[in-house]
């Protein structure tokens, strides 16, 4: 409808596109000011006019085209024109759009492949709190994408290389055992990891042997990569754990060492296209110029760096994978770090360059302290979801004792708190952590999303399939609080390409709780088993059409719904 009003306006007036007309046309935050509006300020200079007198003369030009344009009014207030749909007659046309395929959001996204990096933890540590971030922002942003037809590729690049295996063989040999690694896992290897960082200080040899042993690492020393290959198997089991739970999948876990022999090639290009200086025996790229820190390339003993195995990360997957967009979520602190190796992207004169993309957030704090595996200040990711479930499984237990699959209903309601707590909140944003309120059932969160599924879904049990045969009469839905709720189901596809063009879960997280408070309101305000036929017929569709859009779009959170709460 607001096309066909744009196209009409764009028919009548000369001097403005329908670009321009539509991004001026606006939705009233008052309905009493209509279901659009155009305000006519900005055309008042172009015209050099009166807005109040460009607002009649839109009015008036639009009167003929009521009927066609599906209007039920136009009225000019104080340099608006406020346009009143035919409701019936919306209300129509937006259920039909929903009844559509993929809820008739559109797929943009066909025959395009965009790269997703994300997760990415560091071998031999345990997965906590600021892991969980970027993986639930970036499994969210690859749900959001695929909905829009794109082909993703997701990609968790393992930090599985670098001088902290040297430190963690170090610190294995000096105070641990092979049976207290196996016995502990994960949690043995941060022990010793943490124990080393406050030994090096007072011992400086500690570093100078770590160095060391990944020096042999980097020369293929058979002792050194057995004990590297060995932690990294003990870290994805633990990793593997916490990605079930959460519902979480990849198509690629190359991490850094599968770049580390591409490097030299790098090396040899940058070297041809005279980007490389020496700078106290590093080889870097030097970006001055543009006001950053050198890239660094190799250290001073020829090794590879991040940088380095990063950039060569980047030209591995165009190569294998021809990507329109690759993306990184990580954390805000590594925006120089993306902003250099984009730069030598594109000073090595790549024209794609501008297609990659840091997807920052804010950081987890523990009461006001950055979390740091160095000094053991941290929450396990693990640790959150469990607790979740149980106060989940508690809450059932007080409740609905007689619940179904309690065990199935407590997992998908203490994860589904946990993901939404983080993607309702801007993913930029600095996090302080506390239980009470990620944990917490009440307000805007993820319980009460999943509730309100649950009801609308107990509601179409109870009246067995009725609303399967469609509405007679779309009069029944035009009072205020179901025209309202139809209004909120338009929204949808809105929220999704707001989502992805702003990197921001968020958008669909805030649009649930608009669209469930919308629902609710409705539930309370309009009798759906006890109306009339015709009208307990249209309300049915309506609470059909209401948790189908409410379980697609948790699923693009990483949320499930269950049936029954």
């Amino acid at each position: 409808m607001k096309e066909k009003v744009c196209n009409k306006l764009v028919e009548i007036y000369e001097g403005i596109s329908y670009e321009q007309m539509y991004e001026l046309m606006e939705v009233p935050t008052d309905e009493k000011m209509g279901d659009y509006a155009i305000p006519c300020f900005a055309l008042a200079k172009l015209w050099r006019k009166n807005p109040a007198a460009i607002a009649n003369e839109m009015k008036e030009a639009l009167l003929p085209f009521m009927q066609e344009l599906g209007i039920e009014k136009v009225e000019n207030v104080g340099g608006y024109c406020n346009i009143f749909v035919n409701r019936a007659k919306y209300v129509e046309a937006i259920m039909s759009k929903v009844e559509q395929e993929n809820l008739g959001v559109k797929k943009p996204g066909l025959g395009k492949t965009i790269c997703m990096d994300y997760s990415s933890p560091n071998i031999a540590k345990n997965f906590h709190v600021g892991h969980l971030r970027t993986t639930i922002i970036g499994n969210s942003l690859y749900k959001l994408h695929e909905k829009l037809g794109y082909e993703v590729v997701r990609i968790n690049h393992l930090g599985d290389w670098g001088t902290q295996f040297g430190k963690l063989i170090v610190a294995y040999k000096n105070w641990s055992s092979k049976e207290e690694v196996e016995e502990k896992g994960i949690e043995e290897l941060m022990r010793i990891y943490v124990k080393f960082n406050t030994e090096k200080d007072a011992k400086p040899e500690l570093m100078e042997e770590a160095r060391a042993w990944f020096v042999k690492m980097e020369q293929n020393d058979e002792e050194a990569l057995a004990i590297w290959n060995w932690f990294k198997e003990i870290s994805m089991v633990e990793y593997e754990r916490v990605y079930k739970l959460l519902g979480v999948s990849f198509d690629s876990y190359k991490g850094e060492s599968f770049y580390r022999d591409k490097v030299p090639a790098l090396v040899e290009e940058l070297k041809e296209k005279r980007l490389l200086t020496e700078s106290q025996g590093a080889k870097i790229i030097d970006l001055s110029a543009y006001d950053m820190a050198p890239c660094l390339i190799t250290k001073s003993d020829g090794g590879s760096i991040y940088h380095s195995r990063d950039i060569a990360a980047i030209l591995y997957r165009k190569k294998t994978y021809d990507f329109e967009k690759c993306l990184y979520v990580t954390g805000s602190e590594q925006s120089l770090h993306f902003k250099q190796i984009f730069k030598a992207i594109e000073l090595m004169n790549y024209d794609w360059y501008d297609n990659l993309v840091h997807v920052p957030y804010g950081l987890v704090s523990l009461e006001g302290a950055k979390l740091s595996t160095r000094t053991g200040n941290i929450v396990y990711a693990e640790d959150i979801l469990k607790e979740a479930m149980e106060r989940a499984m508690k809450a059932i237990q007080e409740k609905n004792p007689s619940l179904a699959d309690k065990e199935m209903v407590a997992k998908q309601v203490g994860v589904g708190a946990v993901i939404f707590h983080d993607l309702y909140n801007q993913r930029i944003k600095n996090v302080n952590f506390s239980w009470d309120e990620v944990l917490s059932f009440e307000g805007t969160t993820g319980p009460y999303v999943q509730y309100t599924y649950a009801r609308a879904k107990s509601i179409l049990r109870k009246s067995s399939g009725a609303q399967e045969n469609g509405v007679s009469d779309y009069e029944v839905l035009t009072d205020d609080v179901s025209f309202g709720l139809v209004k909120t189901l338009l929204g949808y596809e809105a929220a999704i390409t707001g989502a992805i063009e702003r990197y921001e879960p968020s958008v669909v997280a805030r649009y649930l709780i608009t669209l469930a408070t919308a629902f609710n309101r409705f539930y309370h305000e309009c009798p759906i088993i006890q109306a009339d036929d015709k009208e307990k017929q249209a309300r049915l569709v309506l609470v059909d059409m209401v948790q189908r859009v409410i379980k697609d779009a948790c699923s693009l959170l990483g949320i499930e719904c269950p049936e029954e709460m």
